[in-house]
């Protein structure tokens, strides 16, 4: 009969993403992994198998957790361009407001990128992201086309940002959003 589990494997994820987060993913090795969670590295191997596996995991699982936060977000926003920045900033709360820290973040997307599994992951949230914005746009001329735009000018002023970390990055993005829309409008 097998043993049950001290650590949960959501708990256990949730413990991963955030050495990841604070120390990098190249700092996710077995060993501190065992030490953050009280487990053995023999029962991480047994979980995971390696430490690639065991990266991927606690990444899905964010991406789980950035596809339930999308969804709640848009949910509580009106089908309109202001709800559109309202969701966009809203998804900027987490980013912090510290630029280094942005900056260590983006290691996180560098694995995203180089495995395709998360790859596939974030390109179905852009398109997910992309239709929610759209129907915050639905009686424009090409609301797909604004869309796409506007999540192109949320995440570059993002990385502006995190150049000149002026203020909170969640109202810098709003700023620019809105930048964005009388853009658009005019």
């Amino acid at each position: 009969m097998p043993r049950r589990r001290t650590v949960s494997d959501e708990q256990l994820l949730a413990i991963v993403l955030a050495l990841i987060h604070a120390e990098g993913p190249d700092a996710a090795t077995f060993a501190a992994v065992a030490k953050a969670s009280g487990l053995s590295g023999s029962t991480l191997v047994q979980r995971f198998a390696t430490k690639a596996a065991m990266l991927r995991a606690a990444l899905l699982y964010a991406w789980d957790r950035l596809d339930a936060e999308t969804a709640r977000l848009a949910e509580t926003v009106p089908k309109t361009p202001e709800g559109a920045i309202a969701l966009l900033v809203g998804l900027s709360q987490d980013y912090g407001d510290d630029a280094a820290a942005y900056g260590e973040g983006l290691l996180v997307l560098r694995e995203d990128f180089r495995d395709p599994v998360l790859r596939a992951r974030g390109a179905a949230w852009g398109i997910a992201l992309t239709a929610t914005i759209a129907r915050c746009f639905g009686s424009a001329k090409a609301p797909e086309t604004i869309a796409r735009l506007m999540l192109s000018q949320w995440q570059g002023s993002l990385l502006w940002w995190g150049f000149g970390a002026e203020g909170p990055v969640d109202t810098y993005a709003e700023i620019e959003l809105r930048r964005f829309l009388a853009a658009i409008r005019s």
